[in-house]
């Protein structure tokens, strides 16, 4: 008889200064039978060695990667999962003790379910205390391919949307997140849950732009980005109506 438990996914790259406080925030929280999965995109700093200094069973991670593409980076982290459920987790948060615990609770009635978090600088200082709010989050195929509300660090999933999101579209133009946030609306139940249960950080290394939901990317890249969703969605659409 299989023993069931869960995933908690992060994809790493340089991340020594913040990575062991995230990495502290979750294991307190997962049981001994989860698993962490890290896979590192070739990281120059201490990175390795300092999840490698855990000495966690929980932890599999995987080196030698070169993708110098956090998206392939996230593909290649969750096609190694093998919970029931996936947590995502970026490198440089931290998660809130309950994080866990409410998250499941919620999936057992929801296929994704996606907490608001607190907005907060290296230190951990409050900026804003619902990203939701500032961002205006919520659920809108239309509305997230405009402008995506579906951040990974908040989010977890049952295992058929994992299944039903890989692999992702071969694009820059649709992030790992608002992929798998798509398809769980096109084709299961979203919760977006109105607790913070994040400390989402903002520096100036991390992936997503310090400042939060401001693009500075010109009219017209944008503009073929949407065109560029649009088709993946369509095409999703006809697979899954076939």
């Amino acid at each position: 008889m299989s023993v069931s438990f869960n995933s908690v996914c992060m994809a790493t790259y340089n991340g020594e200064r913040f990575i062991i406080e995230q990495l502290r925030s979750i294991l307190k929280q997962i049981s001994q039978e989860d698993e962490l999965v890290i896979s590192d995109d070739g990281s120059t700093d201490q990175t390795i060695s300092l999840i490698e200094s855990f000495n966690d069973p929980r932890i599999r991670l995987f080196t030698g990667n070169s993708f110098r593409d956090p998206i392939k980076n996230f593909q290649y982290a969750l096609q190694q999962c093998r919970g029931d459920i996936i947590f995502l987790s970026d490198q440089d948060d931290v998660w809130m003790d309950h994080k866990y615990s409410t998250l499941l609770l919620q999936l057992k009635n929801y296929d994704l379910v996606i907490s608001d978090s607190q907005i907060v600088d290296e230190q951990l200082n409050i900026l804003h205390p619902s990203f939701f709010n500032y961002f205006k989050s919520g659920k809108g195929i239309v509305k997230n391919m405009i402008k995506s509300s579906y951040y990974g660090s908040c989010m977890a999933f049952s295992r058929k949307v994992l299944v039903s999101s890989l692999p992702f579209p071969d694009t820059k133009e649709i992030g790992h997140d608002l992929w798998i946030g798509l398809v769980a609306e096109l084709k299961y139940s979203v919760l977006f849950y109105k607790e913070p249960l994040v400390k989402y950080r903002r520096h100036n290394n991390a992936f997503t732009p310090e400042t939060v939901g401001k693009s500075k990317r010109k009219i017209s890249q944008m503009i073929y980005g949407r065109i560029i969703m649009c088709k993946e969605v369509v095409k999703f659409l006809i697979k899954n109506l076939k």
